[in-house]
């Protein structure tokens, strides 16, 4: 089972698969190995991670693992500082216990010519002692959305069935589960978690979730100046909402003023993500705004939202990004963006269906309309940063996923094509998609956006 914890996870941007996972290997690398007798680490960045590493940060977020951060603990503010420390002093603090030379320029290779046989985004760490021995070499996939295996292991799909009374694999199973116990979605995933932990510390952790969402929304939306990296790229979620806030201040009302204010929460949160800041992958960081940016909508534009609303939401979202997870991919490098925003958009639309009553059914239908819509979507960040179009496309995938949950409700739950059908559409669409599409910066906008 893939629960809660670890589906929506609290991190730093701009990057879940670049960026947190990484940084996650790399803490896991030097907690393994800093009682050594270390006297140098040496890191390759393949596939993926080399190609679009220094536009996701991934260096710096190697070398925040190896000086043992966590993403989820880690102050947005003391990373950069921490970084910066080490690529001056050329000195890393090893796991927080020991000092040895470290230069970023030297140690950390970007290869883009090594094969990657089990993931796009591998990276090989390796410690050696003073007399040049390697005492450890260990090869780690960041598989999408903050996970990381070692690369043995990336192939195999870990869905746990004991440990829960509802295991479920696909959207059919979670219709049959439905159908025989009566239970809704959200019921039976929480069932599954409160399998795991008590429910007082579920619920903690939803509201955690929910709670730095909205926060990094309100951070977006208060702050201004231009992201990070080179492209000049100027923040707008402060200038919208300055324009809406005056306009409401002159009783100026205008039809698409919901679809305005969502596309708003959206890009404010991966605005966010783009400078570095606070956020939770949803399922990604490149996503990261959707599920947020409908959250914000149906907590503050839907009659009758409840705190138990927001709760639903959440956990029915967890159970289909845990579908795409088990049985295609929600890594750009892999699926391409499909599976970063079109996942986002089928989690969101789910969620808003369960908030506002729908049945399981027509929670899958939503889920089903919002990843259909969404098929084929490339990866093709220019200058490999999550700034353009990424940006954007949470706003796109934000509205995309109201309006599926809405063609959802209007149904009966009937369709012709089921959300499995979509999954295994989306796996065999990115299987075929063209590698240069796929987080690379190699086609696309990547290469055609200088010449606009």
């Amino acid at each position: 089972m893939i629960s809660v914890f670890e589906l929506f996870k609290v991190g730093i941007g701009p990057s879940s698969s670049h960026t947190v996972g990484p940084m996650k290997a790399a803490a896991a690398f030097s907690e393994a190995v800093a009682k050594g007798a270390v006297s140098r680490v040496a890191v390759d960045l393949l596939g993926s991670l080399a190609w679009t590493g220094k536009g996701h940060g991934t260096d710096g977020a190697v070398m925040l693992g190896l000086a043992g951060q966590h993403p989820e603990t880690v102050d947005p503010d003391a990373a950069q500082h921490i970084v910066a420390e080490i690529r001056d002093s050329k000195r890393l603090n090893l796991g927080g216990r020991r000092i040895i030379t470290f230069d970023p320029a030297q140690d950390i290779r970007f290869d883009t010519i090594s094969d990657t046989p089990r993931h796009p985004n591998t990276l090989r760490l390796v410690a050696y002692d003073a007399e040049g021995n390697t005492l450890s070499d260990q090869r780690w996939c960041s598989v999408g959305g903050g996970f990381v295996v070692r690369e043995a292991e990336a192939e195999e799909t870990a869905i746990g069935t004991a440990e829960v009374p509802y295991p479920f694999a696909n959207g059919a199973d979670l219709l049959r589960i439905g159908r025989d116990t009566g239970l809704s979605i959200e019921e039976l995933v929480c069932a599954n978690e409160r399998a795991l932990r008590p429910a007082a510390e579920i619920d903690a952790y939803l509201d955690l979730i929910a709670d730095t969402m909205n926060a990094c929304i309100d951070r977006g939306l208060a702050t201004e100046g231009h992201l990070p990296g080179g492209l000049e790229v100027k923040r707008r979620a402060r200038s919208i909402n300055k324009r809406y806030l005056a306009n409401q201040h002159r009783n100026i009302r205008h039809a698409h003023e919901v679809m305005d204010l969502v596309s708003m929460f959206a890009i404010a949160v991966n605005e966010e993500n783009a400078a570095g800041g606070r956020v939770v992958t949803a399922p990604t960081n490149g996503a990261a705004g959707v599920v947020p940016a409908v959250l914000r909508y149906y907590r503050d534009h839907c009659q009758g939202a409840t705190q138990g609303g927001v709760k639903a939401f959440l956990l029915t979202a967890t159970a289909i990004g845990a579908l795409f997870k088990m049985n295609a991919s929600i890594s750009g490098a892999e699926v391409g963006c499909q599976g970063e925003i079109g996942v986002a958009c089928a989690m969101a639309a789910a969620g808003l269906a369960a908030a506002l009553g729908g049945s399981n059914e027509q929670i899958e239908n939503a889920a089903e309309i919002g990843m259909e819509h969404h098929l084929g979507m490339t990866c093709d960040p220019v200058g490999g940063l999550v700034q353009i179009p990424c940006i954007e496309r949470n706003a796109f995938g934000a509205v995309k996923a109201i309006n599926a949950a809405s063609l959802a409700l209007h149904g009966d739950g009937t369709h012709r094509v089921s959300l499995d059908q979509v999954i295994a559409t989306m796996r065999q669409t990115g299987a075929d998609m063209h590698s240069k599409y796929k987080e690379t910066s190699q086609g696309g906008l990547a290469v055609n956006f200088t010449a606009c």
